[in-house]
């Protein structure tokens, strides 16, 4: 049986998946890893040799869910974006990676950010290197290579050292002309910090690869990690969320993938750069090349989450809160009975929400007291937040055809219909086989395979012809649309105030 091989190295674990020539999948595997522990407070580091260990034991995983022969044609990879992966002269770690979620270095990426002109989260691999650079300097002057975590594991795997565009972009800002490290700002980097080897970024960061491009095969150290034949190609590692965006099909601009949960992630393709910087707009590329816009909140569906407990709590023991309640949000009319509600548990640095936010309800009253009037304004308001972020967008002339939706909405597919009415654009829902950040791994790597001749497979037509499950579709309501304009108008009045 020919097969595809998708890897996913996340934040707390290792997703191994397998699937046939049509991508169905045919068995997956996991594998477990931790934080180091007992650092201080917004530190956040793991040993790259933990997500090794973490490999084997997903593939044994995956081996003992499939018993059946198979052939591997090509292998992808994803891991979380952002980190940094520090590399000596014999091409071993000096020490921990520092991941995305450490926070280290804001005032290095503000720093970049009036340097460059182009907006540098405090996320980005090279702002992390600057700190590295000011604080670690011993370390700093023995670093051979700088990489990320999934750039990392394809070393391991291939013994090369390149990267997925996508991935690549959230080191350092990617040139649309040339599809690699944008060079005036590489040079800006040196001679603004010190032109030695430790601040010539050209020389550190791996080489830029397109989805489809060589980007070596699996060598006898991958081979014995996976327990397959070397020379199986390897595509190009790709940051997370270029492969979660695969995974969900999305490969046109004007395709959005919006995911909600705990937090809300929009990332929609562009038809070009963006112009300018804004807190509320980060950047970097889909597995193509492709421009990607980032608005992202830290306040997703918590405060909604937390009504449903406490409006649950009320409930019959044994029944489930969201099962029982959410028929009621979706019946509340599109204004709440009026109510408006602001979702700030934690800071919002889009919006400029500082630490220590207070979620609220305001207008509240004996008619409009229902669960389903409270839960819905909740949740509208985390929409409008993200309304606000897409409208910097909006005003670029970004295209916006279609929002695909992923994440803990899904649950509830009718409230995809209230995302569809508020934007006045089509929400989708793929099957939850699609959604998959392993998945779009193994995407990358079959693409890679059509590509091994160097036939140029276009990568959106491509994703396209790549639905394995159904979708459901929502439409626009234009009576639903105009009820929401009018509430998103008297939020933004309302924060101006507050």
């Amino acid at each position: 049986m020919q097969t595809y091989l998708g890897i996913d190295a996340g934040t707390q674990g290792l997703a191994v998946v397998l699937t046939d020539q049509q991508m169905n999948v045919l068995a997956t595997g996991d594998g477990h890893y931790d934080m180091i522990p007992d650092l201080a407070d917004g530190c956040y580091e793991q040993q790259p040799g933990d997500w090794e260990s973490a490999l084997v034991s997903a593939m044994n995983d995956l081996r003992n869910n499939f018993q059946d022969e198979f052939t591997v044609m090509a292998i992808g990879i994803s891991g979380q974006m952002h980190g940094e992966v520090l590399i000596d002269a014999n091409n071993d770690c000096l020490g921990p990676a520092r991941l995305w979620c450490d926070a280290r270095n804001d005032d290095e990426g503000e720093e970049l950010t009036d340097l460059f002109g182009v907006k540098m989260p405090k996320r980005i691999t090279s702002a992390r290197w600057l700190w590295t650079i000011r604080n670690r300097n011993q370390i700093a002057a023995n670093t051979q290579r700088i990489t990320t975590p999934s750039g990392w594991i394809a070393h391991r795997l291939t013994g090369e050292w390149n990267l997925g565009i996508g991935d690549a972009a959230g080191m350092f800002p990617i040139d649309q002309a040339t599809q690699n490290y944008d060079e005036s700002l590489l040079n800006k980097f040196r001679d603004s910090f010190g032109q030695d080897s430790i601040t010539d970024l050209s020389k550190l960061l791996p080489a830029v690869r397109v989805a489809g491009q060589p980007a070596g095969s699996l060598n006898e150290h991958g081979a014995s990690l996976l327990g397959l034949p070397s020379g199986i190609p390897v595509a190009a590692a790709e940051g997370d969320q270029p492969a979660a965006m695969a995974g969900s099909l999305i490969g046109e601009a004007g395709m959005v993938s919006v995911s909600f949960g705990t937090s809300v992630c929009a990332n929609s393709i562009g038809d070009r750069s963006f112009n300018g910087v804004s807190q509320a707009v980060d950047h970097f590329c889909a597995a193509d090349g492709k421009p990607i816009n980032m608005v992202w909140l830290r306040n997703g569906t918590t405060y909604m989450n937390c009504l449903v407990e406490m409006f649950g709590k009320a409930l019959p023991a044994g029944q489930d809160p969201f099962a029982n309640l959410m028929p009621q949000v979706i019946d509340a009319p599109a204004d709440c009975g009026g109510l408006l509600a602001l979702p700030f548990m934690d800071d919002e640095p889009g919006l400029g929400v500082l630490h220590g936010g207070k979620a609220s309800i305001i207008g509240l009253n004996e008619s409009n007291a229902t669960p389903g009037n409270v839960i819905k304004a909740a949740l509208l308001a985390t929409m409008f937040n993200l309304k606000l972020g897409s409208e910097v967008l909006d005003l670029q002339g970004f295209p916006r055809t279609e929002l695909i939706l992923t994440g803990g909405l899904t649950r509830t597919p009718q409230l995809a219909q209230i995302l569809s009415d508020l934007f006045e654009t089509p929400v989708t829902l793929l099957e939850s086989a699609a959604e998959g950040t392993a998945w779009g791994a193994a995407l990358l790597a079959k693409f890679r395979h059509l590509n091994q001749d160097n036939q140029q497979t276009n990568w959106p037509e491509f994703l396209s012809d790549s639905q394995t499950g159904n979708r459901k579709r929502f439409t626009p309501d234009s009576n639903s649309s105009q009820v929401y304009q009018q509430v998103f108008k008297s939020y933004t009045e309302l924060l101006k105030r507050d």
